[in-house]
């Protein structure tokens, strides 16, 4: 596994490939279940979260944060989003495709005009899924293909 600093930037397609790659030269795709990744992701987050303890509200950009501790951050970043790329590979999910669905979804929960400035969760705000920001037509597309993809889109549904 060489070139991984080459360049600027990397796609997720890239990194699931990396990833895959890496597992393979060691041998570790027997111990790649979805339930493995997942629990170590898991303990990752764990890690993560233990960089922000304590240190209450932290400004955008890191500006009083030694070189030291920016480079940690991104190193336990960086294991959260490797795990989730194997994790999402493993169980043949496109995560990239995955993501954008979740945007157009989160935009018919999250229509601008209702919560342009708010933080309400979507339960909260009075939506109207078949006039998201006056296009019916878009809300309806959008609302049609999370139901063909087995995604509720109800406003009671949990996730989002």
């Amino acid at each position: 596994m060489t070139g991984v600093l080459e360049k600027d930037g990397v796609t997720l397609e890239e990194l699931k490939e990396k990833m895959a790659e890496f597992a393979r030269e060691r041998d570790w795709d027997q111990f790649h279940s979805p339930r493995n990744l997942l629990l170590a992701m898991v303990g990752e987050v764990g890690e993560l979260s233990e960089i922000f303890q304590w240190k209450g509200e932290v400004p955008r950009g890191l500006p009083d944060w030694k070189e030291e501790e920016k480079q940690h951050l991104g190193e336990e970043l960086s294991d959260v989003l490797l795990y989730l790329v194997r994790l999402s590979d493993i169980c043949g999910v496109d995560l990239g495709k995955a993501a954008l669905r979740k945007l157009e979804l989160n935009a018919i929960k999250y229509p601008v005009k209702l919560s342009k400035g708010s933080s309400k969760k979507h339960t909260h705000l009075n939506v109207d899924k078949s006039n998201v920001n006056g296009d019916s037509a878009a809300a309806a597309a959008a609302a049609s293909t999370a139901t063909d993809q087995g995604i509720n889109c109800d406003s009671n549904s949990s996730s989002g």
